[in-house]
This record gives C-alpha cells, sequence and structure tokens, in this order.
C-alpha cells in the first residue's frame, strides 16, 4: 500500500511538474493599424515547449511556434489584421490535453496630431538625470523589493527624483525656452549605481521609484500640451547583470559570451570606417561587455533582433514619443542597427533618431550618420552627437583653445551627409560640465553658450548648466541634485530669489538666447557661413531668406576690433547693424571695424 501511496505521489508531482503555464508576455500588447503588423511574442512560464498556440479569435494569425531548448521561455509569431476590432484577445497554448491561456490586448492607435514629431534645429534639448533633478513624490523614495547597495557612497545612491518632478517642473523649462526635454532610461534598474537607468532589469517597466508606465505616458502628455517634444533615451547594446534573463537565459547564445569567459569591449571607434581594419578587432568593438556588470546583449540573435525593435517600436507608440536617443551606438552591431533605425523610421516618418558616438574627432563621427559615402553600411541613422564641437568648447573655457579650433571643426562640416543634424552640447551626464572647467569663470561659460546656441546643429543642454552647476569630474558627483528639487534643499534655484547674482546672470543670459533662436529664425536654421577668427575674434552668419543675423565672438582677454574689410559678401558700411540684445543701431565705419569688449560677444540683425 505505501508502495501504491508513493508511485501515486510521485506521478501527481510529475503532472504538475509538466503543467504548461505563461506568467508574461512580451510585448504586454499592440495596437490595430501598425506597419509592424507581424510580431513575435515571448512567453515567460513553465513547460513551454513543444506547445501549439492559437487566439480565441482566428483572425490574429500565429504563423509559428520556435523551438528552443529552454522550456521557461516560447518564442510565437503572430500577425495582426489592421481590420481586426480592439479588444483584449486570449492565446491559448495546448501541449498534450492541457491548455494554458493569458490576455493579450490589442489596442486602438492614438491620435497621432501631437505625437511623433521628430526634433530638429528649431528645438533644443534639456537632459534630465530624474533621480538627479526633482523630487515630486516622496511616497516611491524607498519601495519594497527596490535597494542599492550604493546608496550609501558618495554621489552614487539615488537622490530621490522622479517622473513627477519632472512633470512639476515642465513650466519653469518652457519660461527658460526648453523645446524638448530628454530623460536619461527610466526603466526598471533594480541593480547597484540605479540611479543612471542604464542597467535595465526591465525593458517594459518604469522603474517604480521614479513612478510608473502611466505616469510616464502623462509627462510625454503633459509635455505635448506645453508644445514641447520628449526624446526616449534607448539601450539596446546592454543590460543588467542583475536582469532575469542573466539568471535564465532564454536562448543559449542570448548574451555575447558569458560572465566567465567574454570579450572585454575597447572603444576603437574608428574600425567600422578602417579600410585596414582586422574583423577581431571590430568584434572586440560589437561584442565586448561595456563593464562587467553589464553584459553585452548578443544581436545578431534574431529573436533578440526582433525584441529590441519590438521594444522600441512599444515605447515609442505607447508613450507618443517624438524622437530617440541611442545609448553607445558603436557598441552594437552595425548591421543590426541600421536595421533597426529604418524600423523604428518606417513606423514613425516623421520622427528622429541621435546615436551617441563618443568621438571627438570629425572624419570618424561623420561615418556613423546615414548617407556617408565613406562606411559600407548606411546606418539610417539621422542624427550623431556632436563630440567633436564640445571638446573645442570645453577647450575655450579652460582657455587652452580659443576660437579658431571652434572655426576648424565646423570647416569639417564637408564629411558629414547634413550638418544641420548633429546635436551639439557643451556638457551632459557623462562629462564635467561648462562652469566646472571654466573654473566658474561667467565670461567664459556665456562664450560656450553663445555658440552652442547661435551655431548649426540641434543644441542640447544639461540639467542645472543654465545656473551653472558645477560639481566635479566624477560621474556621481557631476550629476548632483538640483537645488530647490528635494525636500528640505537650503534654497530653490528654480525660482529667481533662490538664485545668487551670478547664477542669475547666466540663466538670463542663456534665457535671452533661447528667445534670439525662437524669435529670429535664421539664428536656428539659417544657413552659416563663417570666417577665420583674427586675435581670437570669430564672426559668422546666420541667413534665412531676407533674415541675416551676424555673431562676433571675442574670446581674447583684451578689447578688439572686428575686421570686415574680407567680408564684403556678407556686411558693408552702407548696413545698419542692429543689436539683437540693446536693440541699438550702429553703422559701421568706412574702414568696416567694430569694436567688441573682451571675452564677450555681440548678436546683430544685419539692415540695409
Amino acid at each position: 500500500m505505501k508502495r501504491i501511496f508513493a508511485a501515486l505521489l510521485f506521478f501527481s508531482v510529475v503532472t504538475l511538474a509538466q503543467s504548461i503555464s505563461i506568467n508574461r508576455i512580451d510585448p504586454p500588447n499592440w495596437w490595430v493599424g501598425m506597419k509592424h503588423n507581424k510580431i513575435q511574442l515571448m512567453l515567460y512560464g513553465n513547460n513551454l515547449n513543444n506547445v501549439s498556440a492559437r487566439f480565441d479569435d482566428s483572425k490574429i494569425k500565429v504563423t509559428k511556434v520556435h523551438k528552443i531548448k529552454n522550456t521557461s521561455y516560447a518564442f510565437i509569431d503572430i500577425e495582426i489584421p489592421n481590420n481586426l476590432t480592439p479588444k483584449d484577445y486570449r492565446l491559448i497554448l495546448r501541449k498534450g490535453k492541457e491548455e494554458s491561456s493569458f490576455t493579450f490586448p490589442i489596442l486602438k492607435r492614438e491620435d497621432a496630431a501631437n505625437r511623433f514629431k521628430g526634433f530638429t534645429q528649431t528645438d533644443v534639448i534639456y537632459l534630465i538625470m530624474p533621480d538627479r533633478f526633482a523630487n515630486g513624490d516622496v511616497t516611491n523614495d524607498s519601495v519594497a523589493g527596490y535597494s542599492d547597495n550604493m546608496q550609501k557612497i558618495h554621489g552614487q545612491g539615488r537622490a530621490g527624483g522622479d517622473l513627477q518632478g519632472v512633470i512639476n517642473k515642465l513650466d519653469y523649462l518652457k519660461n527658460l525656452g526648453i523645446t524638448t526635454t530628454w530623460l536619461t532610461p527610466v526603466i526598471e534598474n533594480n541593480t547597484f549605481r540605479s540611479y543612471h537607468g542604464y542597467a535595465a532589469t526591465d525593458f517594459y517597466k518604469v522603474d517604480p521609484r521614479l513612478g510608473t508606465n502611466a505616469l510616464y505616458k502623462k509627462y510625454v502628455q503633459e509635455s505635448h500640451i506645453r508644445g514641447m517634444k520628449v526624446v526616449l533615451d534607448h539601450v539596446a547594446n546592454h543590460l543588467s547583470d542583475d536582469h532575469p534573463w542573466f539568471k535564465n537565459l532564454p536562448t543559449e547564445d542570448w548574451l555575447n559570451g558569458t560572465l566567465e569567459k567574454h570579450l572585454n569591449a575597447n572603444h576603437h571607434k574608428m574600425v567600422f570606417s578602417d579600410i585596414h581594419a582586422d574583423s577581431a578587432t571590430i568584434k572586440h568593438v560589437e561584442q565586448g561587455w561595456f563593464v562587467r556588470s553589464m553584459p553585452d546583449i548578443n544581436q545578431r540573435n534574431p529573436f533578440v533582433q526582433n525584441y529590441i525593435t519590438q521594444n522600441t517600436i512599444w515605447w515609442m507608440e505607447f508613450a507618443g514619443i517624438d524622437g530617440i536617443r541611442e545609448d553607445t551606438y558603436p557598441y552594437s552591431d552595425q548591421k543590426y542597427m541600421a536595421r533597426w533605425a529604418k524600423a523604428v523610421k518606417d513606423e514613425f516618418p516623421t520622427t528622429n533618431i541621435v546615436g551617441e558616438v563618443w568621438t571627438g574627432d570629425s572624419d570618424l563621427l561623420s561615418t556613423y550618420q546615414q548617407n556617408n559615402h565613406f562606411r559600407k553600411i548606411n546606418s539610417n541613422l539621422p542624427a550623431v552627437t556632436d563630440f567633436a564641437l564640445r571638446d573645442v568648447l570645453i577647450g575655450l573655457a579652460e582657455g587652452r583653445s580659443g576660437t579658431y579650433q571652434v572655426y576648424n571643426v565646423i570647416a569639417k562640416d564637408y564629411l558629414y551627409a547634413d550638418p544641420t543634424q548633429l546635436v551639439t552640447f557643451a556638457d551632459n551626464h557623462d562629462v564635467p560640465r561648462v562652469a566646472y572647467f571654466a573654473k566658474s569663470n561667467l565670461k567664459k561659460e556665456k562664450l560656450v553658450y553663445d555658440i552652442l546656441l547661435t551655431t548649426r546643429g540641434i543644441p542640447q543642454l544639461f540639467y542645472g548648466s543654465e545656473i551653472g552647476l558645477v560639481g566635479t569630474n566624477d560621474d556621481g558627483t557631476l550629476r548632483m541634485p538640483f537645488p530647490g528639487g528635494f525636500p528640505n534643499d537650503k534654497r530653490d534655484a528654480f525660482t529667481e530669489a533662490g538664485r545668487d547674482k551670478n547664477e542669475n546672470e547666466l540663466f538670463n543670459h542663456i534665457k535671452e538666447l533661447l528667445f534670439l533662436r525662437k524669435t529670429h529664425p535664421a539664428l536656428a536654421t539659417g544657413t552659416l557661413t563663417q570666417f577665420p577668427p583674427a586675435n581670437d575674434v570669430y564672426v559668422y552668419f546666420r541667413t534665412l531668406g531676407s533674415e541675416k543675423i551676424m555673431v562676433v565672438i571675442n574670446n581674447s582677454k583684451s578689447k578688439q576690433e572686428a575686421n570686415f574689410t574680407s567680408m564684403s559678401n556678407m556686411v558693408s558700411p552702407k548696413n545698419i547693424l542692429l543689436n539683437l540684445r540693446t536693440n541699438e543701431k550702429t553703422k559701421l565705419s568706412v574702414e568696416s571695424k567694430l569694436p567688441i569688449d573682451e571675452e564677450s560677444s555681440s548678436i546683430y540683425k544685419v539692415m540695409d
């Protein structure tokens, strides 16, 4: 009798162990009317091998159930017809006589009138690290199940900023003149040094310490109500070693290597345009782990490719995002990323994508932009980050270089298929701030922003730099909390009263520049004509239709005279110069010279 009971117990356990179940589906839903209507569902659960699949409505076609070794996952290809009624559907799995089902919503697309606008030269992007910007909801500062062992290390712990804090400050940004916000990744980072967002543990979920998916969508909607745009910071290259996948890989080749055996990424970004490069060197760039704690995703795996592409499209459609900033672009598989960018642009033709390419060499940087003549692969990437201009602007701030270096970088714009699509900046979350390099020399800081906000490209500002936050050269402390964004802050630098004299002077200077960009379209989108600097005086013009704006930069430590004798095609003594800051009118002398104070700039409208 005991043997029979033991046998029955064993049979019961085996039967239970073989039960199929679905715990999760990625993506969690899709939409009717998408160009990308053939999608691949990734199922998480138990005993998912050798299953058949169907929906409770035969209009949704299951075109393939893929066979993989890991029984915790299943990959199922489906096709969604454009005439399908939006509602919740049931995906039904069958294995032998057993069935299991899971709800899969297929939604109606929202009105696209205020969505997917892209970003252009008319915009000014404001980069925010949400955790360090403003705390709008103290109740999510600590969330059960989410911890960070870096919390007590100076500069490396979470400050408590969140999405509600960003929403609360949108009016501040609009008043400043910002048109577009870019948040560092907000998806779940349940790992160490979690505040920065670049080590995902769930690609479909906002980190609860920042808010919820619904709140993220509200942030986008609130931005659109104010006529502002939103850029998604997307990471296709790597994830956290605390991601559930890392503990149970869907396929053996889901990552590039293993914890014990993998390549370490090198930073030779020139290899893709180097006609003499060895394939092993290229492999190290594309397949090396960025750091040990952020494993490299194998983008040659077709399941991974589908996952990343669908995840990007899902966030765009779910929230109505206007554009994308793609992190660590050169370290990804270049062939796949070209297909990824094309898929995103095909689905959202009006959007824009900027790839982060960290190199100060224009000749190398230019090869990552789409339609470049020196690269075998067309990246389909409209925009790239202009680290070349950033480097010379910082040289100017430090006093180790001058305006000729700025002129020289811009003179290399012939290398780019479209230099107007360069995202220009002087500082961001990965490099020390302008004020740090300028040693809080306000004149130098102003000159940097004078150039940044009046030259070609799509300018980006880093949160807090408009008030001259200094920080250090350490990542954790250069990403310092914005004063006034957090409970118990001693002052509120979001307000004029909470800023000191120098902070207000820089804030008002940048605000004025942004106002001039908006009211004088030539400053944002006009044709750029520049002249070689003399005595560290740099003159350039922006021309759009009948509007011509002249910018004069004097980076020298003495008063100079800008000499226009060689600029007769652009300006002559018959012209009247209207100073756009003071509204004063000046007629050039017969000698075509104009005095300009040391370490200062002037912006004129050239009038007949």
